[in-house]
């Protein structure tokens, strides 16, 4: 092949990779990945869930599934959308790590969003160990279309929205471990400072289910909430 010819197909394969980075060039494609990657979707409920109208909705859904981050499927006159696979979820929560470390803005927008509440964390392995040995209260408080989606085995739904109305379901003596949809899902963090107001013995999950998935970690779906 000429060496023009060469350049040529080298800038055509760089211009594709491009257009992946692309679709990604927007906080709100991001968050929209972000919720897809907790199970599938019709337009209807992304929009909701991520704050926007319909039309813009469904326009930067058309933008990820060109670029393939997508796929759909059709049921009646909705349309359902999920993540074309894992390695979407994975390129999601790797992006978001590499502009944590090497962004300096990221910190700071991470501080600002989630808060402080001086709350204990753990590890996923450190919670599947307290699972086994049934030595804690686990907490999805999540919206429960996304914990019926899937869910750390053993958890409970106690959507963030509905805790302080029943937070007395909850056993007064137990530790209760909380966690939501991933590293930097706030949910997690208003539960836990909601049940830490109410004297209630609450730590965190240090990530989420994005991350519980991603490590192959068991997971269930359905089941009573």
């Amino acid at each position: 092949m000429a060496e023009g010819s060469k350049a040529r197909t080298k800038a055509q394969l760089y211009d594709a990779f491009a257009a992946g980075g692309k679709a990604l060039a927007s906080g709100k494609r991001l968050e929209l990945l972000d919720l897809l990657a907790q199970g599938e979707r019709t337009v209807d409920a992304l929009a909701k869930a991520a704050g926007l109208n319909l039309t813009t909705a469904s326009a930067h859904l058309q933008t990820l599934k060109q670029a393939g981050f997508v796929a759909t499927r059709r049921e009646g006159v909705r349309i359902h959308y999920r993540l074309a696979g894992d390695d979407v979820a994975r390129l999601l929560a790797l992006l978001c790590k590499v502009a944590e470390t090497h962004q300096a803005s990221v910190p700071a927008a991470r501080a600002a969003h989630l808060g402080e509440d001086g709350a204990q964390e753990i590890t996923r392995e450190e919670l599947a160990a307290r699972v086994r040995a049934g030595r804690a209260v686990v907490l999805d408080v999540r919206p429960v279309e996304e914990y019926l989606a899937g869910h750390i085995p053993g958890a409970r739904s106690l959507p963030v929205q509905e805790l302080a109305g029943r937070i007395d379901e909850l056993p007064e003596d137990a530790e209760i471990v909380v966690y939501c949809r991933g590293e930097h899902c706030v949910l997690a963090y208003d539960a836990v400072r909601l049940l830490a107001d109410h004297g209630r013995r609450a730590i965190r999950l240090n990530d989420g289910m994005l991350e519980w998935r991603l490590s192959e970690m068991p997971v269930d779906a359905g089941g009573p909430v």
